[in-house]
């Protein structure tokens, strides 16, 4: 199916790992022109590189998003540099996970930080302009952590609802001004963040990585994890045209775990 993204502009948040990488590989193979927007600059390298050897390009630029001032320069300098952003792909920020007795102030602070400001403060920037123009989509790959109540993703998690409000509501206030503003939940997918998170879950019960993930995944009435590239799927579906009557929607991807209405 052509999604009509040929020649648009979309940013991509943390686009070196991961859902965001995936979601990049997936735009250049639309033929959107791809930002990537990440802190590593290594990273960026590593993942500009990949996508050259399957044949596809990403204009990278490095900037912590947990940093405001750090998140509206980068904007600003894509768009004088590159163009007018279509398309918003937010995937960065990865929220700590901790155990009850390690959560404290500081641990919900890192968390809102990690994952919801550093979405925030690029959303903002973007959309203001998308509204001046009449048009664009963004999408923000977010978790079902804000959904379900992990005892590992407490701090995480709220984070993950505190986007999913916002999400429905910036939706809700830019409709008429043609601006779409979507979510996606994933559940368990395979990416260095989630094995990360299975790390730390296994270190807090005393078991191994191994057996935490087997009983994650027992739990997936699909029986597997997802892939970055599923996801990636779904978000530039989204981003595109095809969508052109959905807003203010918060997919789940979790392989069917969640079974509420």
């Amino acid at each position: 199916m052509d999604l009509g993204l040929s020649g648009k502009i979309a940013l991509v948040t943390g686009a070196s790992k991961g859902i965001g990488l995936a979601c990049a590989r997936a735009l250049a193979a639309e033929g959107a022109i791809v930002v990537g927007v990440s802190r590593s600059p290594e990273n960026l390298a590593a993942a500009t590189a990949a996508l050259a050897s399957e044949g596809l390009s990403m204009r990278c630029y490095a900037a912590d998003l947990i940093d405001g001032d750090a998140a509206a320069a980068v904007v600003e300098q894509i768009e004088k540099e590159v163009g007018p952003i279509d398309i918003l792909i937010n995937s960065a920020g990865a929220a700590k996970r901790f155990a009850p007795a390690e959560l404290n102030p500081a641990a919900f602070q890192q968390t809102m930080n990690a994952k919801y400001f550093s979405y925030v403060h690029v959303i903002q920037p973007v959309v203001h302009r998308m509204v001046a123009r009449g048009k664009g989509n963004v999408v923000n790959i977010i978790g079902q952590g804000g959904k379900q109540a992990g005892i590992f993703h407490i701090a995480g998690g709220a984070a993950n609802s505190a986007l999913m409000l916002s999400t429905v509501g910036m939706a809700r206030a830019y409709a008429a001004e043609g601006v779409r503003i979507n979510a996606i939940n994933p559940g368990l997918t395979q990416t260095d963040r989630v094995d990360e998170g299975l790390i730390a879950a296994a270190r807090a019960q005393g078991k191994s990585k191994e057996h935490v993930l087997a009983e994650e995944v027992s739990k997936i009435p699909m029986g597997r994890m997802a892939q970055p590239d599923e996801v990636a799927q779904v978000a530039i579906f989204l981003a595109s045209d095809r969508a052109s009557y959905v807003s203010g929607a918060i997919v789940p991807m979790d392989g069917c775990s969640a079974a509420v209405i």
